[in-house]
């Protein structure tokens, strides 16, 4: 079975518009593991405009399942993963005013750079995984970072998906075997929802874990939360 790790940052977003606590972000990332969700993911970000760093600190008692936070490896971002531990750390390109992950590393030209990030991690603990597209040459850099996972970017195959599903999961399929033969660890998140879910588990080898949550949240509106997470689940039996 592959991991389901629900991202609550947009119940973040939607709190900090009102102000207040409505929706509780800590309510709505138990009540998504009692749902059925095998993880929760948060991206904090510089600004805070949805999780913020006292959302972090707050969630991490709370989370019985694994707990993952995404982000840009500031020193700021450092001392916040390593004060709460979490269970992965996915490292993203992302600089301070980006809205969404658009894009993954360029991991040679950064090498010395998440070479020592990835020690730091490890030396905590903690699982790192980093954020990359599908060139392979790129994905068997990653692997000489030490890092344990990537999490391959899907935001071109669900922009092709369409049109062609054939061709838009056929680089993520040779990123999968890829990344297997190097022996890192294989997880996958950006754009991928309840249209496209199932044919990318079916058709990508390896992969332990999605990560999910605009899309998610936006099919809860309609559906409700606890159907939405177990229609998700059933995409990746």
């Amino acid at each position: 079975m592959i991991n389901l790790s629900v991202n609550v940052n947009k119940i973040a977003t939607l709190r900090n518009a009102r102000g207040g606590n409505i929706p509780d972000v800590q309510q709505v990332a138990m009540d998504c593991e009692r749902f059925g969700a095998d993880g929760i993911t948060v991206h904090p970000r510089p600004d805070e405009r949805h999780i913020r760093r006292s959302d972090v600190f707050a969630l991490r008692p709370l989370v019985r399942t694994e707990f993952n936070i995404e982000g840009y490896p500031s020193e700021e971002f450092m001392e916040l993963v390593l004060a709460v531990r979490p269970t992965q750390a996915t490292l993203v390109p992302d600089g301070p005013n980006v809205l969404t992950s658009s894009a993954g590393w360029e991991v040679e030209p950064n090498m010395e750079f998440l070479t020592g990030i990835v020690d730091r991690l490890k030396e905590a603990g903690i699982r790192t995984s980093l954020f990359v597209g599908t060139d392979l040459d790129n994905i068997r850099a990653a692997a000489r970072t030490g890092a344990d996972r990537v999490e391959l970017y899907t935001g071109p195959f669900a922009e092709e998906f369409e049109a062609n599903p054939e061709r838009a999961v056929a680089p993520y399929t040779a990123a999968a075997q890829t990344a297997h033969s190097v022996g890192l660890g294989l997880n996958a998140g950006h754009d991928l929802n309840l249209k496209n879910l199932k044919f990318f588990q079916q058709h990508v080898p390896y992969l332990s874990e999605v990560s999910i949550g605009h899309a998610l949240i936006a099919d809860a509106l309609y559906l409700g939360l606890e159907a939405t997470i177990q229609a998700y689940k059933d995409c990746l039996k």
